[in-house]
């Protein structure tokens, strides 16, 4: 009996969670067909540059406009973080007939915050056969799907909080950026006035997490401080969304001393779940992306989020031994 061919796959953004994410796609033994990176340093190159295991005939282009046809069945997106941003990028793939798997973090659920761009993705993936869904670890597990799981025992819920300390100093250097590490109070401050400092997502986390309750919406309040450190230095940040009887709390900091993820579940009967240590947040991603990749084909064509599929395991090539 023939195998089924590996899904071909079109890499389109190669920063380090890219590569990340490409790195278990080869693993896993898909085929990549294709890079795209707009990034000039990137663009041009043999992919086996960046990616060592690649296929040795593929070169990184810098835009959609400059792939060949190859039959592409996921495209794995990892650009920016606001759907805004993306949008010009989502589009075109899905017009395509692609489908996508999308890092950005408004994309995880748009349904809230930006409904004429959810909308426009839904008709678009709809109309083309294609799906499109953003994922991660947070948004898209840590602090939203996970959080919903964890009530499957309960009779009733009133509420849930999930709290996510995360130690910044073993995290890439483009998160720590991000969270304000290094900077001055004043600094910070204005880096958060600008939209530069923050993490994204919680809100489409609160927000998907009442939509899978059945909870009517309610108004979200964020709010944002830096992580002081004994030198006077911003460590990184501590964000809190609030959205009725959902609170999602968040510190990324570099040197926390009991970094954890934490979720309370309020009602009958109430759950408490720890994972010490929290979980590695660019290992996560990557492979939570990855291991979706089988699921999303067989989904039904338009917009999708974490909650729409069945859930993912991690089908490793190497079979422990006992």
């Amino acid at each position: 009996m023939m195998g089924v061919p590996p899904l071909r796959i079109l890499l389109y953004g190669l920063g380090p969670i890219g590569l990340g994410i490409a790195d278990i796609v080869l693993q896993r033994g898909y085929e990549v067909v294709g890079a795209v990176d707009s990034d000039p340093a990137k663009a041009g190159r043999p992919l086996r540059d960046l990616l060592p295991a690649a296929p040795a005939n593929l070169a990184v282009v810098p835009a959609i406009a400059d792939m060949r046809d190859a039959g592409i069945d996921v495209v794995i997106h990892s650009t920016q973080s606001h759907l805004q941003a993306v949008l010009p990028q989502l589009l075109p793939l899905l017009g395509a007939g692609w489908n996508v798997i999308s890092t950005c973090e408004e994309l995880s659920f748009p349904w809230s915050a930006h409904p004429q761009d959810a909308a426009r993705l839904d008709a678009a993936a709809r109309t083309h056969g294609a799906r499109v869904l953003g994922t991660g670890v947070n948004p898209g597990f840590i602090m939203d799907l996970l959080p919903v799981i964890l009530t499957m025992p309960c009779r009733e819920v009133t509420g849930i909080t999930v709290t996510r300390v995360v130690d910044a100093g073993r995290r890439r250097l483009p998160l720590q950026r991000k969270v304000g590490a290094g900077l001055t109070a004043e600094e910070f401050a204005a880096g958060v006035a600008a939209g530069r400092i923050a993490h994204v997502g919680l809100p489409e986390s609160a927000a998907m997490i009442a939509a899978a309750l059945g909870w009517a919406p309610q108004a979200i309040e964020e709010s944002i401080a830096p992580v002081i450190g004994s030198d006077g230095a911003v460590r990184g940040l501590h964000q809190v969304c609030r959205s009725g009887s959902i609170v999602l709390d968040l510190t990324m900091a570099i040197g926390m001393d009991d970094p954890r993820d934490e979720i309370r579940i309020a009602g009958a009967p109430p759950v408490h779940a720890v994972i010490a240590g929290g979980v590695q947040g660019d290992l996560a991603t990557c492979a939570i992306v990855a291991n979706t990749i089988p699921r999303l084909p067989a989904a039904a064509p338009g917009l999708l989020t974490a909650l729409d599929l069945p859930p993912g395991v991690a089908r490793s090539p190497r079979v422990p031994s006992v």
